[in-house]
Order: structure tokens, then sequence, then C-alpha cells
């Protein structure tokens, strides 16, 4: 019998970079491609090992004489509310999110357009059109979906889908053992609560209640601001030589 080709992934590295994260650093990652019907089990195998997805890529960092990049996760079951993250979770208790298809919209690209022009305006990712962020949310072969952030209606408990303008966009794989939070964006203009905070506090009680360990939020930088917040949702494991383990503090 002939096997499809994915059964027998080939990794790729690709040349070096400017690290966005550490200035002066190069970066360089492997990656691999994610198609067929081998793609989820793949997936699955990848996100464990550290791995990332991007559309139909799964990469990873391959930097030489760096290793700054953890890859972390979320123990969910075990999570500590603090003070803090008890307060955003209480003040986001008007915004619904709602499980739906990885399928696109122009509502999304608007708030993925405004949200890039505030936040990370010297990014590439500025340059995407309707269709490169089309591709970024359907190019998938892997259980793949998107959440719509939107203040609760009048009828929500009974659809369980918010009300009025789109407040956030989360775009997550389902695994086996977790979510898989690949890309997350929203309204920054929006302050009742901070949104960026409260979608991944929502992963975490999305897989509590649906008896999944793990919320993987990618990598941690050691020395990176912008990944600085990943660090106040734990417990959370680290991936290192001896696998998956708790951080000593």
């Amino acid at each position: 019998m002939t096997r499809h080709p994915t059964d027998h992934p080939q990794f790729y590295l690709t040349a070096p970079a400017p690290c966005p994260y550490l200035e002066g650093k190069q970066e360089r990652k492997v990656f691999t491609h994610l198609v067929g019907h081998g793609a989820p089990a793949l997936n699955e195998v990848l996100t464990q090992g550290g791995f990332r997805r991007s559309q139909n890529i799964a990469y990873r960092p391959a930097c030489e004489n760096c290793q700054s990049c953890i890859s972390i996760r979320v123990r969910a079951h075990d999570f500590k509310w603090t003070k803090s993250l008890k307060r955003v979770w209480k003040d986001g208790a008007n915004i619904v999110g709602a499980r739906l298809p990885a399928s696109p919209s122009a509502e999304q690209y608007d708030l993925f357009r405004d949200y890039l022009l505030t936040r990370h305006e010297d990014g590439g990712m500025t340059e995407m059109s309707i269709l490169d962020y089309a591709m970024m949310v359907e190019d998938t072969h892997v259980e793949t979906l998107v959440l719509e952030y939107r203040r609760r209606g009048p009828d929500s408990f009974i659809t369980g889908i918010g009300d009025g303008s789109l407040l956030g966009v989360a775009l997550s794989d389902q695994l086996s053992d977790g979510l898989s939070m690949v890309y997350s964006f929203y309204d920054p203009a929006f302050k009742d609560t901070p949104l960026g905070t409260y979608m991944i506090l929502d992963h975490i009680v999305r897989a509590q209640k649906m008896r999944l360990p793990y919320v993987y939020l990618g990598y941690w930088v050691d020395g990176s601001q912008k990944m600085a917040y990943k660090s106040r949702f734990k417990p959370q494991e680290h991936l290192g030589p001896n696998g998956w383990v708790v951080p000593v503090e």
C-alpha cells in the first residue's frame, strides 16, 4: 500500500533573521507542513514537543547560541486565581465568547487591522490583506476553532452568542490534551477589562469544563517585555531537556 507522504514529514530550516523579541539577536526556525489526513496527529505530537502552528506550518525556534524561547502551557485544573485575575474575570462577566467554525469575516479583519496598527504597527503582519487574513484562519488541516467575544445580550443565556460589536477574537486548536492558542486580537479601545488576559482566562475555564488538562500559550521569552504577561498564569509547565516540568520559582 502506498502511504501518504505526510506520514513522513520533511523538516526545513529557515535562514537567519532579526529576532522580534530580543534586540541584537538572530532567529532561525525549523518547520514542517501540516497537510493531509495525518495533520491532526502530527500537530498533536509537535505541539506537545514545543512547536507552534501558523496556517499549515508547524515551527519552533532553532537559534544558535540562544535558548530564550521556552514553550509553556498552563495546568488548567490546578489553576491559581490571584486577586488581580479574579478581578479581570469579574469585570468581564458581561462578555460572551461564542465558539464558531474556523471561518473569517470582514468584521474580524477590521478588528484585526485596528489591533495591529495600535499594538504592533512595526510588525510584518500589518501588511496582511483580507485574503491573507482569511488564509490565516481557514488554511488549516487540524481541528481549529474561532472564539468571538462580544457583550452579553438579552438572549445570550439561550444562544451562547454575544451582542453588539466584536470585541475580541481567538484562533485556537483543540488537542486531545488541551487548547492551543494560535493567535488572538482585540479592540484596543476597550477599557472595561484587559481583553487579552480575559481571553486566556476564558480558555483556561473552557479547558476545565472540557476536562482538558492544558492550555498551550506558545513561547515565553526570558528578557522580552512583550512576553512577560504569560508568567501570570500559574501553575504552568515549561518544556526543557527533561520534558515538561513546573519551573522552580
